[in-house]
């Protein structure tokens, strides 16, 4: 009698960015960034800088990351990797995720909601652990930039129980984009947005101030930030290319970044490291300070650690 053919695994689940609007939350998004930072501090998550090959008209870029197996989170081990092109305008990434244990491929996730919402969550994190936090009424947030990445920053902020902002000031280059913007805004997160006419109005009087455009030039004054202000830098940030002032490095008392690796994998080119750089990881793990005081200026950049996205989409996968 010729045996039972063993059960096919299942397919991979396939999800693209209409699944990922639907299915992924900004608490979802937050607790496994969380997750993946206190993992790399710890040395469970493999999250080299991310590799290069060269298209003639850009370069197809991947990150890869392998998250251990957390039985007291009740969190299984993953690996994977993500791969985009800088040739495509349309942002388009595909992230894959294989269960470690068994190696079978788990998930692809495509588009290009799910980067922005990585990188959104990653910002959150920051801003729960280095900036004051805003009382019972929630924090003034002012936000220079109007694109998608802009956007993941609020969407994640919004289910912050720490951090929720009371209000927006939203500045863009052109008012009628800002003003959409601040509509949206209102509208599905439900944060009292406004947009404003310059970007001093953005800045001054805010506790938390993020930078999210692709200026190569400063689009703000270092001295247009306040005491205690926290500022999260998303954009270029090299020697050469940079949208926040140098000087303003001069006025934080921390410098955290999500990568030390990353960032030092720009070599002396990066305008914020990588030696004065602590890690995100560090500071939540309480192994490295955070904000000393009430009056502390804290700076984040934003360089996007391997493996985060990895993580993020599994737990997309089981929610």
């Amino acid at each position: 009698m010729t045996p039972p053919a063993a059960p096919r695994p299942p397919a991979p689940v396939l999800l693209g960015d209409a699944e990922v609007r639907a299915r992924l939350t900004p608490a979802t998004a937050t607790a496994a960034v969380r997750h993946a930072l206190l993992e790399h501090q710890a040395g469970r998550l493999a999250a080299p800088p991310r590799v290069h090959a060269g298209l003639g008209g850009g370069e197809l870029v991947f990150t890869v990351g392998a998250l251990a197996d957390d039985g007291a989170q009740g969190v299984a081990g993953v690996h994977g990797f993500r791969a985009y092109s800088t040739a495509d305008r349309a942002g388009e990434q595909l992230v894959a995720v294989w269960d470690s244990a068994s190696g079978r491929l788990t998930a692809v996730v495509h588009g290009q909601e799910l980067g922005p919402r990585r990188t959104g969550a990653i910002g959150a994190v920051a801003v729960e652990a280095l900036a004051r936090t805003g009382g019972p009424a929630g924090c003034r947030l002012g936000l220079i930039g109007t694109g998608p990445q802009g956007w993941a920053q609020l969407w994640a902020l919004s289910a912050s129980a720490s951090h929720r902002p009371a209000e927006v000031a939203v500045f863009g280059r052109r008012r009628e984009r800002a003003e959409r913007f601040a509509a949206r805004v209102r509208e599905e997160l439900g944060l009292a947005a406004r947009a404003v006419d310059s970007a001093r109005a953005a800045v001054q009087g805010r506790e938390v101030v993020i930078v999210a455009t692709n200026s190569p030039t400063p689009v703000l004054e270092a001295d247009w930030v306040a005491p205690g202000t926290h500022l999260s830098t998303l954009g270029p940030k090299s020697t050469t290319h940079y949208e926040i002032p140098p000087e303003l490095s001069e006025r934080a008392s921390v410098i955290a970044t999500d990568s030390p690796a990353q960032a030092g994998s720009y070599g002396t080119d990066h305008l914020l490291g990588p030696a004065p750089l602590t890690a995100l990881g560090a500071v939540l793990a309480g192994t490295a300070p955070g904000r000393g005081g009430r009056d502390d200026i804290t700076l984040f950049s934003s360089v996007g650690l391997a493996g985060t996205e990895v993580a993020v989409a599994a737990a997309l996968t089981r929610a």
